[in-house]
């Protein structure tokens, strides 16, 4: 009969040989397959709008792994001049820095270079309906100035998201800001 301590050494030895010979579990695959990440993302050189180019319309979807904020730009040309989308710990609105308060764990600010410093919303402070969403808690204006319009999402928690621009239809680009619902 084995004394107990031995028992123990035995276990743990019998299981430490056994981690290293079975092979390693697979890990878990990412959800809904989203490989995004939650570090800002930009594009273009930081400029301001082009001539004309305007924030038209700011409007939100809902998707099986994500939830979707669109923003139209139009009358600059097929190509948004730049954009920068971050986390941050409060949206700011643009020449002021006043906080632009949001309902949600986490905050991202989406600064396009397009002007329109007086964004035609019957309320700033829900630009889109998101009543529902899975991830979205609030779409609001975040100010318009010097050539950029800036808008707050606020979010259910830092989740990961995407950026992606498209062109079309016409002389506009959609700036599209997907968020996954979860990691």
């Amino acid at each position: 009969m084995i004394r107990t301590p031995l028992r123990l050494f035995v276990l743990l030895l019998t299981s430490a040989l056994a981690a290293l010979v079975l092979p390693a579990t697979a890990q878990a695959a990412p959800y809904c397959g989203i490989t995004w990440g939650s570090t800002a993302e930009q594009a273009g050189n930081s400029a301001p709008a082009r001539m004309g180019a305007e924030l038209s319309d700011v409007r939100a979807g809902r998707h099986a792994c994500f939830d979707r904020l669109v923003l139209d730009i139009t009358g600059g040309g097929t190509r948004v001049a730049s954009y920068r989308v971050e986390y941050v710990p409060a949206v700011t609105s643009d020449g002021s820095g006043a906080v632009v308060p949001l309902r949600g764990g986490a905050f991202l600010q989406i600064t396009v270079g397009a002007n329109n410093e007086h964004y035609p919303a019957a309320n700033r402070r829900e630009l889109a309906d998101v009543a529902g969403f899975t991830t979205f808690r609030q779409v609001a204006w975040a100010g318009g100035y010097e050539g950029y319009s800036s808008v707050g999402l606020g979010v259910r928690a830092r989740l990961p998201f995407r950026v992606l621009t498209l062109t079309g239809p016409g002389n506009a680009v959609r700036v599209v800001i997907d968020v996954a619902h979860r990691w």
